[in-house]
């Protein structure tokens, strides 16, 4: 493969070089300077998740710590700017004390870690019935295809607000998971189980138009098996879409995370969300709104720099834009 430095050299001197479709598709995304930044923040807040632990040594911060003696009798930081300084650079939480940034921080790894598995399981179950409908068609598609209107008639909002007590007693009941553990299982379950028939109704217009290519029509008339033709002709088509879905399902699902933590029937204390803190934020919303605004700040920076990257990439990748 051609590198990035030899092409552009060799663009400087005047010769016609070849480019793979990737490289096409990063030159173009490196151009476009807004999708580099959310990239690179993005990307920041991940690692950050990732390395809470040792971010908060680093800082010298920790989520559990207590610093009551500064709260006053409405439970509010009795000090500048909320507590704003070096030992503690986003504040105290109010009714704790507990440094914001530090909680923040490790209750990322849980909104992460629902939105990441919650994304992983949707694309893998959508993939798989899209290109079952798309490449057998007929009567495979007829069926895939009824039982997937079937679930995109459900309001799957009010579907899982209906059914998160009764469902997390039954999988707590059943020995799989107790307490928080059952609810994230719950919300991981429901949330792809009604997220996977829009992405396959994307997968498989895409195997339909693939389907007649003269790549698959060769192949096919090579005698090449069907598992060859999907597994090797296919899907490598189809990582476009999958990474476009990738950048734009997970905020998606990080924001869902949070509105139910947020109600109540998601995650529950003492474990920390971004859904739990803006929970708790609102009760002080008139009394201390920096708790209010920086985390619901943090949360829609997040979704927006992933939404930015997901359009970002969606130019990049459509040979139709002029970008």
């Amino acid at each position: 493969m051609v590198s990035t430095t030899k092409i552009d050299n060799a663009s400087h001197a005047g010769q016609i070089v070849s480019r793979s479709p990737r490289q096409i598709a990063w030159m173009r995304f490196k151009r476009n300077k807004v999708g580099m930044v959310a990239a690179a923040i993005s990307v920041t807040v991940i690692l950050l998740s990732i390395f809470a632990p040792l971010v908060c040594k680093v800082l010298g911060i920790n989520p559990d710590d207590l610093n009551l003696d500064v709260l006053d009798t409405a439970g509010v930081p009795n000090l500048p700017y909320g507590g704003i300084s070096l030992d503690h650079p986003l504040g105290l939480t109010p009714g704790t004390g507990r440094d914001l940034l530090a909680n923040l921080l490790y209750g990322s790894r849980i909104s992460f870690m629902v939105a990441i598995l919650t994304t992983s399981l949707t694309l893998f179950i959508g993939l798989v019935v899209g290109i079952v409908g798309g490449y057998f068609r007929g009567r495979v598609d007829d069926y895939v295809g009824r039982f997937t209107d079937f679930l995109l008639a459900f309001p799957a909002f009010f579907m899982i607000v209906a059914l998160s007590e009764p469902m997390v007693a039954r999988i707590q009941d059943a020995g799989i998971a107790q307490g928080n553990g059952a609810r994230i299982i719950f919300l991981i379950f429901f949330l792809s189980f009604f997220g996977w028939p829009g992405f396959s109704r994307l997968v498989r217009s895409q195997v339909l138009s693939l389907r007649e290519r003269d790549f698959v029509t060769a192949a096919q008339a090579m005698g090449a098996s069907r598992r060859r033709i999907i597994f090797k002709e296919l899907m490598p088509n189809l990582w476009a879409p999958v990474i476009v879905v990738v950048s734009l399902s997970l905020p998606g699902y990080l924001a869902a995370e949070a509105v139910f933590s947020f109600l109540g029937i998601g995650i529950q204390a003492p474990a920390t969300t971004w859904g739990i803190l803006l929970d708790n934020s609102r009760r002080f919303v008139t009394v201390y709104p920096n708790f209010f605004l920086i985390t619901a700040g943090s949360l829609v920076l997040v979704v927006l720099a992933f939404n930015l990257v997901g359009d970002a990439l969606r130019d990049a990748l459509d040979p139709r834009s002029e970008r």
